[in-house]
């Protein structure tokens, strides 16, 4: 049972004929009926589903009865979100795609259910024997048997039902297309025609089953008016000059009838007996002319020319006299395929050319409707070719394509392929073997450019739906080139003669019935020829067929003498299978073929002409062949006397001796020429030849040359060396016109003036085939180079100096000719196509800049000013359009795009006069033609066409201003569609993206009368975006680029590898950042208006929902969640696994430091600590002194009795009596100690490193990445190789190198030094790059390959080098007060641990606003007396707190065997201890109240167990994990590549970055008042900064004391003692995060709550009392329970810290909560920073730039420099980092550092005040920052203004887009 069968078993029937009747009403209405016969197959079919689509069905009966039904489109009621603005919400555009690809399928099983009336009954009739593959009938007796049909299958039969549908369509959308007259085109003539608008077009227009596969016999009547003109009722005769109607539709026309009642009326009636799908039903109706193409008279009698299928043809009014020339090719291409494949399968063939057509053609059975552009005159050349094949191939589709279909949508590239085959060999009888050869070669090099990786096989057995549009091309393009090899195999290997006698089998087949259902399948076609061959093409399938890529083969040849063979080396590579050679997903779904297998015909023309074939069998990669040679082995000189035979025999038949032509055998086309036979005539057109040496080579070759693939077997790349003089021996005397291509090809990579010479002579030779004339034409380009004195552009001139009026000089100068042309005459079409390329090769010519020559650009403007056509008898309209592409190819430099963008600012030749003046004289004549078409309009208007293509490129290149107004002119509705699709391509290349623009365009979509035009803007629409980025019209922002460049760095070689993903992503942001795209209002406004219109077209819809992906951000939508409900079954009781006893009261889980304790390379020391009144401390184990014998001290861990770590601030701490208690730090034993040195050791985290050998000679870190970065980009460029290593004068053939290079450099030698350390800084390194460019230049010609190549390297050079100096720039800013401050002491900075509060969060409280929060701050002070410490550490411990930690530190004994701590040799004893620091806790509360007394905590040494990522700590504050040099490294430079956060200058001192490591700030909800300090304390408090530092300021605190001041907003400054202000809760943001982390795989245990059954963990509730996840955080989220950020990240923290207090270290979850913690903390500094609005910004911009233009401010535009400007005590005065000046002001405000308005405003006051307080008020500094102050404040003041008066059109506006997370 095949698929046809099974449908109809599983629909429950089939049909077996169809009956349309319509009334067509040209106002665009449709109303009918149709009646389907219907065969049940089952008795149980109660229900009947066909397809309708925007039909209004009325009435339905079944056998006669009338019949309830229901008719619902899905795609029609589509509704998305759950509210009306959700519709018109943007962001929900995935919601609509899924809902859309829904619908869809559900349209499949049918729009339209009847269900059968009781009243029918389904009875069997009898049991009878169906054949499978047997089509229905359209009664229930089946046909009898024949012996083609397979075995009977037994089927019981029922009585036939015919179901009859009552429908009527108005202003149809899809399936059929109304052409009216209207007030633009009141003269328009009107029709309609079926039009393939959608996959489903066909359910549209009729109530129908819409497959492919179901195929049942036709029947049509329509009924139309007599006459569309309207006639006089009162004439008794009608007017004779009437058009009447004429309907066109598949199948055979019947008859044509009156109506019965109604005269003025008639009806067309058509059969289609075979059996059809749906989809190829078409018609068209309309006043059409008809014109009757009659047989082929060269028919042999009269019998088969009447036997010969009919063909008609039929156009609208107007057009009849295109319609004969136009459809000459079609009989002859019937003739042929009749010939060839047999029978045509129907009985006639008609076509139809309508207007407003969106494809070029739709081809249904017997009929194809085609667009009135293929249409031409006789005057037509280059359309007349097109119009033969696109005629010729719709003929050849009615074999295969319609009466053949595809099996399977992966057979497509079968039946698509053999329609192109057949075209191609018609083709090849039409215009010659040359010809057809000749695009075969170009078709295969345009398969070899697409097929390297980036295409899938051509055959996808798993495929189960419709190739991609992108990929359909590619198919239609090799198929037939795969099956030109299969027919090259077949004849070669079999003993068939290829295709030629497979095809006939194959159409057999399907006319006879053997093809079952009349689909094929490739496995059925490779069976049919492996029976009619024999060949075995199991191999040939698996390399072409089924898998992808071509392959590439590098050949090289050389003669052995002593064995008397030519060596021929072979080596095979794969580069589709390289593309994908490291990705497992891309091979398996593309099957790259790594080696292709097969056998090669090389031929040998040896030295006395002969030509021998050789058959290589490849079967490996490389191989070394031996091919014999058969002439013996001797010097064949040319002065031989057989040589001198040869010439004049050559001579002779040039001459026109025909006998001694025939006896040459070869005929060689050069001679006979007459220029190459004058002496003068030589000298004249400069012909070059050959030296004595190069006779010399030529006569000691033994071979004339060698021909690769002389059979034309391989469609792949050969890259064959050899000599040019053979290359010339096979472009002369090989008649095989791809020999010749080859040899051209070979030819313009070597240009020499004999290659010139060589090329021109076969411009000259008529005996070439034209195409290999315009081949060589185009190859002159290549000689036009300087080293030749230009004889390529002197070559062109003088060739077509014939079609031009010759100079009274014979010897004047050609480049200072004015060529004036002779009038046109096209007769010789050989000519008019040389022509035509000589024109388009003078444009290409270019100097070294990439501007063309003022003459070359002056030669075109001639040819437009002098044409002449007055004498032509064909049309020179595609001349005119030839010339005018010329001079805009000419007009435009070619050094712009080479350099990245297509911008005046990267354009580095300005214009001169003379350019400008040849510009504005081009532009003159380019408008002169368009006038001109407007009034005598060329075929199609393809001149204006031409010229609009003009001004894009004009505009593009920014030569032609306001460009946009002459596209709008011409893309409005009323012109030519072709001439509104060229200008709307010239219109989406400016910036389209304007408001008033968008609204046009987005209205051209939506309501545009032209399908095709609505189709091509909206699809455009996505293209000219990315276009719009590539030109640099729509640019990344800066930090976008830099963050790239960081990311590409040589030290990160796994991110190198998503480059390509990374720019796309980098574009895509740039295009949703913009505010004119992205931030669109109009686009935001009308996209899913347009997207859900019930009238929108089938890829209007589409191409707008792909614009919304690309500029639109969606809402992720939630996942459809489902309950799955299992019967009940026999409970399962569960024994839980028996334990091992351990102790697990309390069970071990980290407290703040949760790792193990590990040796620090700190000794112990005791430190006094004053803990905060509500920290409940708990003693801890013991553990050793530094010293042998000292004993051991207790050591207090920070730690509760129910560990809930979380910050203090988000809820009330727990009361405990404060205690002051010595504290003693852990630090073990180092195994040599050293008493004599003091113990100045340095934190882990911070121990210094050796720096790099890169480094050696002083370079800094961050100069060493991006020197490296740099040299890696430049290696990887592609013109890199010659500068990979040293020169060598042998190797490279450069003698005298060293005589003119006095200083070599190269990229290899600077790699040395690089990673050696031999330079100072950066600037080093790019004076050797320089170094290197230079001494290719002066070594190497202009023009030379290696000059060029060193141009192109060093532009790639100058983009990169300058975002590396921006970056580090910006580095060396924000560094400049670090480097002026003296370094930070080395003193042990210890990771400071917080207590861990008791403290209940759920919910957590909301802070008052009112009072700031008390911050508790941990210091260090000096103890003088440790014994006494820590004896008070015993008194006040308690010690049942010490019991649950015993076994979380080590043992005093144990100490010493740890084996991971560092080793310290000059660690002193205990009593050579100096006094270190004792951290102190102080609280900063409000003035009116007394802070706290000291109390003391414990501070545990930080473990190196830990991994990477930080543990919170339990009161906010971030920990410090890395080490130094890792911030130095990747991480400092990626922080300078990304947004900078806030600054605000403070006069206090910076802290060192250590010092900052150990501070701890608690924030306390509720302030209350505690014992007053000490006065030493409050000495010390007010010395220090008070800072507030929440664990979501910084995740890494910097080492490199940087001037930013991360998140100053939440931090309190000296000068103001105020606390900052909590951030208000952001959903938004909120829940972009939750869902970025959703994305990683360890959130996936967080996202519920902790069920202690199902997660096997019963005591979970008892330890962790306030359970916290993060499906409970999107809860209370969507609640809108948090007020504040806080109160989020208080939950995450809670979250975190739950799992790491249940889990120990080393386990799964907590190593997940590591994952989610670093994602975390890495995304939420960019949630809660702050920045200017866009508004303010660009406000504040503006004010910056005038104060900046303004001549009061130059004392303060740059920086003061005391060396320059003499004043060496300035920065004694001012403070460095209080200095100020506008370019800091500007650069900060551009990077987005100042927060608030009034930050930029204290930075300007301290610029002015530093410049009164050095120089004084009354100094004239002082006077001129007096008179700039005020000049500031009145633009403030005014800018201000302005703003309150926009304030409205303010808040309506775009927010500032958030910056989105980077990975780095």
């Amino acid at each position: 049972m095949d698929s046809r069968q099974r449908e109809h078993s599983r629909r429950g029937f089939s049909i077996s004929h169809q009956k349309v009747v319509l009334e067509i009403d040209f106002s665009g209405r449709l109303w009918g009926y149709t009646e389907i016969s219907i065969i049940p197959t089952s008795t149980e079919l109660k229900t009947i589903y066909l397809n309708s689509r925007h039909c209004t069905v009325q009435s339905v009966l079944v056998a006669g009865h009338e019949a309830d039904f229901v008719c619902a489109d899905p795609i029609a009621n589509i509704t998305i979100g759950s509210s009306p603005e959700d519709a018109k919400n943007s962001h929900y555009h995935p919601e609509l795609k899924r809902k859309l690809y829904t619908a869809f399928q559900e349209g499949d099983d049918g729009e339209l259910a009847i269900a059968v009336p009781k009243e029918v009954s389904l009875k069997s009739t009898a049991t009878t024997s169906l054949f499978t593959g047997l089509g229905d009938a359209s009664v229930a007796t089946p046909e009898p048997q024949t012996p083609s049909m397979s075995q009977p299958q037994t089927q019981q039969e029922f009585n036939t039902l015919v179901v009859r549908v009552l429908y009527s369509l108005k202003n149809p959308i899809d399936g059929v297309e109304f052409v009216l007259p209207d007030d633009v085109h009141p003269y328009r003539v009107p029709h309609a025609y079926t039009t393939p608008s959608s996959p489903d077009a066909a359910r549209c227009w009729v109530p129908c089953f819409d497959s492919v596969n179901e195929k049942c016999t036709w029947e049509f009547e329509f009924v139309v008016p007599r006459y569309l003109e309207e006639i006089d009722q009162m004439q008794d005769e009608e007017p004779n000059d009437l058009s009447p109607t004429i309907v066109v539709c598949s199948g055979d026309l019947v008859e044509q009838v009156a109506h019965p009642y109604n005269s003025h009326k008639t009806i067309f009636t058509f059969s289609q007996t075979s059996l059809t799908s749906v989809q190829h039903i078409a018609w068209a109706a309309g006043p059409f002319h008809i014109l009757t193409i009659p047989p082929d008279n060269l028919a042999d009698d009269t019998s088969s020319a009447s036997s010969q299928p009919t063909i008609y043809a039929f156009c609208l009014p107007g057009h009849e006299s295109w319609l004969t020339s136009s459809t000459t090719a079609l009989r002859p291409a019937m003739t042929f395929f009749t010939a060839e494949y047999g029978s045509y399968p129907f009985t006639s063939y008609k076509v139809v050319f309508v207007d407003e057509l969106p494809v070029q053609r739709f081809d249904g059975s017997t009929l194809s409707i085609m667009t009135v552009d293929i249409l031409h005159g006789e005057d037509a050349l280059e359309q007349a070719i097109e119009s033969r094949q696109t005629l010729s191939h719709a003929l050849a589709c009615q074999w295969a394509g319609i009466n053949i279909q595809p099996k399977a949508w992966a057979d497509i590239w079968l039946v698509n392929g053999l329609a192109l085959y057949i075209t191609g060999l018609f083709l090849r009888k039409l215009f010659g073997n040359n010809e057809y050869r000749f695009r075969l070669k170009k078709d295969m090099q345009r398969v070899l450019d697409r097929d390297c990786g980036a295409m899938p096989p051509i055959c996808q057995p798993t495929l189960y739906e419709p190739p991609d549009a992108s990929i359909l091309p590619f198919i239609n393009l090799k198929a037939p080139l795969v099956l030109h090899m299969l027919d090259r195999k077949l004849g070669k290997s079999g003993t068939s003669l290829g295709l030629s006698r497979v095809l006939p089998k194959v159409f057999l087949s399907a006319l006879t019935g053997e093809m079952v259902n009349n689909v094929l399948s490739t496995h059925s076609f490779l069976r049919t020829c492996r029976k009619v061959s024999g060949v075995d093409l199991r191999t040939f399938a698996d390399q072409w067929i089924y898998g992808s890529g071509c392959p590439a083969f590098g050949v090289s040849a050389t003669f052995n003498r002593k064995k008397m063979a030519v060596e021929i080396t072979m080596r095979q590579e794969s580069p589709a299978y390289k593309a994908h050679e490291h990705n497992d997903v891309a091979r398996l779904l593309h099957k790259p073929v790594p080696f292709f297998e097969g056998t090669m015909t090389i031929r040998i023309h040896e030295a006395d002409g002969t030509p021998y074939e050789h058959v290589l069998d490849i079967r490996s990669p490389f191989k070394r062949y031996e091919v014999p040679f058969n002439t013996k082995y001797k010097r064949v000189r040319r002065n031989t006397k057989r040589y001198i035979a040869r010439q004049a025999a050559a001579q002779a038949a040039a001459e026109g001796d025909t006998e001694a032509a025939e006896a040459m055998g070869m005929v060689d086309m050069g001679f006979g020429l007459e220029i190459w036979e004058k002496e003068k005539e030589r000298e004249n057109w400069k012909v070059a030849d050959w030296t004595e040496e190069e006779e010399s080579a030529m006569s000691g070759a033994t071979y004339e040359w060698i021909r690769m693939d002389a059979d034309f077997e391989w469609m792949a790349a050969l890259n064959f060396e050899q000599p040019d003089f053979m290359w010339v021996s096979q472009l002369q005397r090989d008649r095989d016109v791809v020999a010749q291509l080859e040899a051209i090809h070979a030819l313009s990579k070597q240009p020499t003036a004999i290659v010139s010479s060589t090329l021109t002579k076969t411009v000259l030779v008529s005996n070439y085939h034209y195409r290999i004339r315009c081949e060589a034409a185009n190859a002159l380009v290549h000689c036009a180079i300087r080293k030749l004195e230009w004889l390529g552009l002197f070559h062109l001139f003088k060739l077509f100096l014939r079609y031009c009026y010759e100079p009274e000089d014979p010897n004047q100068d050609l480049f200072n000719h004015t060529y004036v042309p002779k009038s046109n005459d096209f007769s010789d079409i050989s000519e008019y196509f040389v022509r035509k390329t000589i024109i388009d090769a003078i444009s290409k010519i270019r100097f070294e800049n990439g501007k063309s020559p003022s003459v070359v650009r002056q030669f075109l403007i001639d040819q437009l000013k002098y044409n002449d056509n007055t004498a032509n008898p064909y049309s020179d309209a595609f001349y005119i359009c030839a010339i005018i592409t010329a001079a805009a190819c000419a007009t435009v430099s070619t050094a712009a795009p080479e350099r990245g963008e297509l911008l005046p600012s990267e354009v580095r030749t300005e214009h001169n006069e003379e350019d400008q003046k040849l510009v504005k004289d081009i532009i003159g004549e380019v408008d002169r033609y368009v006038s001109m078409d407007r009034l005598i309009p060329s075929m199609h208007n393809i001149v204006t066409i031409a010229c609009l293509e003009f001004y894009l490129v004009m505009g593009v290149a920014n030569l032609m201003p306001n460009v946009q107004n002459i596209f709008f002119t011409t893309a409005r509705y009323g012109n030519y569609t072709p001439v509104r699709i060229a200008a709307f391509d010239g219109l989406f290349l400016t910036k389209w993206y304007a408001p008033n623009i968008m609204r046009y365009v987005l209205g051209v979509i939506a309501n545009d009368p032209s399908r095709a035009v609505r189709r091509h803007v909206a699809r455009n629409a996505c293209h000219s975006l990315a276009l719009l980025v590539q030109m640099g019209e729509i640019k990344a922002s800066s930090k976008d680029t830099d963050s790239l460049l960081i990311e590409e760095d040589g030290s990160l070689p796994e991110k190198s590898k998503e480059s390509k993903k990374n720019e796309l992503d980098a574009m895509i942001r740039a295009l949703r950042k913009e505010r004119e795209v992205g931030k669109n209002e109009i686009l935001r406004e009308f996209i899913m208006a347009i997207a859900l219109a019930p009238d929108v077209d089938y890829q209007v819809r589409w191409a707008i929902l792909k614009l919304a992906d690309l500029l639109i951000r969606p809402l992720n939508e939630e996942p459809p969640k489902f309950s799955l409900h299992l019967p009940p079954a026999t409970p399962v009781i569960e024994t839980p696994p028996v334990l091992p006893k351990v102790s697990i009261k309390p069970p071990r889980r980290p407290s703040v430091m949760s790792n193990p304790p590990v040796k620090s390379p700190l000794v112990p020391v005791t430190i006094p600590v004053t803990l905060p009144a509500k920290v409940k401390l708990l003693n801890g184990a013991s553990t050793r002194d530094a010293a042998p014998k000292s004993s051991p001290a207790p050591t207090i861990r920070l730690s509760t009795p129910v560990p809930q770590p979380k910050k203090v601030h988000d809820a009330p701490a727990p009361k405990a009596k404060p205690k002051a208690r010595p504290v003693v730090v852990p630090k073990p034993t180092p195994p040599k100690p050293a008493a004599s040195k003091p113990a100045t050791t340095k934190p882990a985290t911070t121990k210094a490193a050796q720096p790099a050998k890169g480094q050696s000679a002083g370079m800094t870190v961050m100069d060493l990445k991006a020197s490296r970065n740099a040299l890696k980009k430049i290696r990887s460029n592609k013109h890199a190789k010659w500068f990979l290593q040293p020169v060598d004068p042998v190797r490279d053939s450069a003698p005298n190198y060293f005589d003119v290079i006095k200083d070599p450099m190269d990229l290899g030698t600077m790699s040395a030094r690089l990673e050696a350390g031999m330079y100072k800084d950066r600037f080093a390194f790019q004076a050797d790059f320089r170094l290197m460019i230079s001494n290719a230049k002066h070594y190497n010609s202009p023009g030379t390959l290696v000059h060029n190549a060193a141009i192109s390297v060093e532009v790639s050079f100058d983009k990169q080098w300058s975002i590396i100096n921006k970056t580090l720039e910006a580095s060396t800013k924000s560094h400049a007060a670090v480097e002026a401050s003296p370094p930070p002491p080395p003193p042990p900075a210890p990771r400071i641990i917080p207590p861990v509060p008791i403290a209940k969060f759920s919910p957590p409280p909301t802070p008052a606003p009112q009072m700031p929060r008390p911050t508790i701050k941990l210091t260090m002070s000096s103890s003088k007396d440790p014994a006494k410490q820590k004896e008070t550490a015993k008194k006040d411990t308690p010690k049942q707190r010490d019991a649950p930690r015993q076994r979380d530190a080590p043992k005093q004994k144990d100490a010493p065997k740890q084996k991971d701590a560092p080793k310290q040799k000059d660690a002193p004893k205990q009593k050579d201890i100096p006094k270190p620091r004792n951290l102190k806790v102080t609280i900063a509360e409000p003035a009116e109240l007394d802070p706290p007394p000291h109390q003391v905590i414990a501070i545990e040494q930080e473990q190196k167990q830990r991994v990477t990522h930080d543990r919170p700590s339990t009161n906010g504050a971030s920990s410090h994990k890395r080490k130094a040099k890792d911030l130095i490294g990747d991480e400092a430079l990626l922080e300078l590549a990304s947004p900078a956060k806030k600054e605000k200058h403070s006069s206090a001192a910076p802290i060192p970055s250590v010092a900052s490591s150990s501070r701890i700030v608690l924030h306390a909800p509720t302030p209350k008042a505690a014992p007053p300090k000490p006065r030493r304390e409050k000495e010390k408090a007010k010395a220090e900064p008070i800072e507030s530092r929440p664990s979501s300021a910084v995740s890494r605190p910097s080492l490199k004391g940087k001037e930013k001041e991360i998140l100053r907003s939440r931090e309190a400054t000296p000068s103001k003692a105020k606390q900052a202000s909590s951030v208000p809760i952001n959903v938004k943001k909120c829940r972009e995060l939750m869902k970025t982390l959703q994305k990683i795989p360890e959130t996936g245990i967080f996202m519920q709550p902790v069920d202690p059954i199902r997660d096997g963990c019963p005591d979970y509730l008892k330890e962790i009392k306030h359970p916290m996840d993060f499906g409970t955080m999107l809860s209370k989220l969507g609640r809108g329970e948090y007020a504040t950020m806080e109160g989020f990240k208080a939950d995450f923290d809670l979250t975190i810290s739950n799992c790491f207090a249940f889990n120990p270290i080393g386990t799964p979850p907590n190593a997940c909560g590591l994952v989610v913690q670093g994602a975390f903390e890495r995304e939420w500094p960019k949630l809660v920073e702050r920045k200017l609005s866009w508004a303010e910004k660009r406000g504040m911009q503006g004010i910056l730039t005038k104060l900046r233009d303004d001549p009061v401010s130059f004392v303060f535009r740059e920086a003061v420099d005391p060396v320059l400007l003499g004043v060496p005590t300035y920065f004694d005065v001012i403070p460095k980092k209080r200095a100020r000046d506008l370019r800091l002001i500007r650069g900060k405000l551009d990077s987005d550092k100042y927060e608030t308005i009034e930050a930029l405003e204290e930075d300007m006051a301290l610029m002015l005040d530093n410049a009164i307080a050095f120089n004084g008020l009354e100094s004239e500094v002082g006077a001129v920052a007096v008179a700039l102050r005020r000049k500031f404040q009145d633009a403030m003041q005014q800018w201000r203004s302005s703003q309150d008066k926009k304030r409205k059109d303010v808040d309506k506006g775009t927010p500032q887009p958030n910056k989105k997370a980077k990975y780095v």
